[in-house]
């Protein structure tokens, strides 16, 4: 036990070591480079330049990647261990297709004009109506089937994927342009206010979810294994379920749809640290942080002035870090045998 907390503690410095070093890099590094150094001064001089590039645009940036990437990493490993499956991540189950559905409609209908907040509702809303619905159609005889879950949900996500593409159909290029780059995600909002509730709510959530780690480490053997060590499964994973949705509904109500993150974070990061929820679960959080944030210095700076989607940037790095560490388990699976 001894040998276990001393390894999780040194674990957790070197991913609060790496957050540190991605915020600091977060703030420093873009079109504007503001050395570290000179941070602090900058902080006194409120009439500067760079004071106002860090306090109206890089700190909310930093703040909103910090809070979007530990909220989709920490979803993924939860719905990771309900499903027993590490291919599972928040957007398998649909809520990414809702999201972008509530948003087609929106900018489809003109009503982006109505309000700074209509966009992040509307992504709100239909991510919450596809939770809503996945949930209500998997239950029988008041049972809860996660396969069934995550079939249905699959299935709404293409249901909701073509109804977007029928809605872009019948609207405007202008539309579709603005589509299609919320769908590739971004974390270029300036709403304190919306900023401040996806920060709130993903660390609040974090701490909900260690309330259930032992419930979660039973999971991992099974449901009916859960049962037998005293672990009501169905009230369990349905509560896990409703933390998931809200973290991930709300990620993508701000930030647009940001791919791979809830995939390979949590895959990595269990590859690791363990299996064992007590420390997987804010490593996952610290990791996806982390990752995100130093995806979003590449994604504005790479063809600076101009900025890449942050989604094209987490699609390719994740993919090929998830392609190199399967190739190495299958060598290193040789190897032993």
């Amino acid at each position: 036990m001894k040998s276990n907390q001393l390894r999780w503690t040194i674990y957790l410095v070197v991913l609060l070591a790496l957050v540190l070093a991605a915020v600091v890099l977060s703030l420093s590094v873009g079109e504007i480079s503001i050395p570290f150094k000179q941070l602090p001064h900058i902080f006194s001089q409120k009439d500067s330049m760079e004071y106002g590039v860090l306090f109206y645009i890089r700190i909310p940036r930093t703040l909103l990647g910090f809070a979007v990437g530990g909220s989709l990493s920490l979803a993924g490993a939860i719905l990771q261990g309900i499903y027993r499956n590490p291919l599972v991540e928040p957007y398998t189950l649909g809520i990414s297709g809702g999201a972008s559905l509530g948003v087609t409609f929106v900018l489809v209908g003109g009503f982006q004009l109505m309000h700074i907040l209509i966009l992040p509702i509307a992504g709100f809303i239909g991510a919450f109506v596809t939770i809503f619905l996945v949930y209500t159609l998997s239950i029988r005889n008041r049972e809860l089937n996660v396969n069934r879950m995550l079939l249905i949900g699959v299935m709404i996500s293409f249901i909701s994927s073509s109804l977007m593409m029928f809605l872009m159909s019948i609207t405007s290029t202008e539309n579709i342009q603005s589509i299609v780059f919320w769908m590739m995600g971004s974390l270029n909002e300036t709403n304190q206010t919306l900023i401040t509730i996806v920060v709130v709510l993903s660390l609040a959530c974090l701490v909900v979810s260690y309330l259930f780690v032992m419930p979660l480490n039973a999971l991992r053997l099974g449901e009916e294994r859960a049962k037998h060590l005293g672990v009501n499964s169905n009230v369990i994973i349905r509560i896990l379920f409703i933390i998931t949705s809200l973290l991930t509904g709300a990620a993508i109500s701000v930030a647009g749809v940001i791919g791979f993150v809830g995939l390979v974070i949590p895959h990595i990061v269990r590859l690791w640290v363990g299996s064992d929820y007590r420390i997987m679960l804010i490593a996952s959080f610290l990791s996806g942080s982390a990752f995100l944030l130093v995806c979003d210095v590449i994604a504005r700076t790479i063809i600076s002035p101009n900025e890449l989607p942050i989604g094209v940037i987490t699609g390719i790095v994740g993919g090929i870090v998830f392609i190199l560490i399967l190739s190495k388990s299958k060598k290193s699976a040789k190897a032993l045998s």
